[in-house]
């Protein structure tokens, strides 16, 4: 059994900065690519932001140069560190990683998602 919990999201106003953590436990054996994406109403869940584990990342053109993507492999943990918040962030934000079981079966998991709000 894994899981994915994540903490740190909020209200905000804009300009302002929050910064997310999603912890992975479980019968955990090594993790891939981890990420995060968001989900605005009435619109589709999108990639933000993804980091390796060599530490490879990417990120949504709209994030880049305020989001940060890091991640703690001795904790099984990765962050977004969200800067210069823009009201279009609102969204829940949902972790995601490609988890190597103890087991040795891969699967992509994913978090229960944390609510962003930037204010105008």
């Amino acid at each position: 059994q894994v899981q994915l919990v994540e903490s740190g999201g909020g209200f905000v106003q804009a300009g302002g900065s929050l910064r997310l953590s999603c912890a992975a436990s479980g019968s955990i054996f090594s993790i891939n690519a981890m990420g995060w994406y968001r989900q605005a109403p009435g619109k589709q869940r999108e990639l933000v932001a993804r980091i390796t584990n060599g530490g490879k990342t990417n990120y949504a053109d709209s994030v880049k140069g305020r989001f940060t993507i890091s991640r703690d492999n001795a904790v099984n943990t990765v962050y977004l560190q969200m800067n210069s918040l823009k009201p279009e962030d609102t969204a829940i934000y949902v972790c995601n990683a490609a988890i190597i079981t103890t087991t040795m079966y891969t699967y992509d998991y994913w978090g229960q998602g944390t609510q962003v709000t930037v204010s105008s």
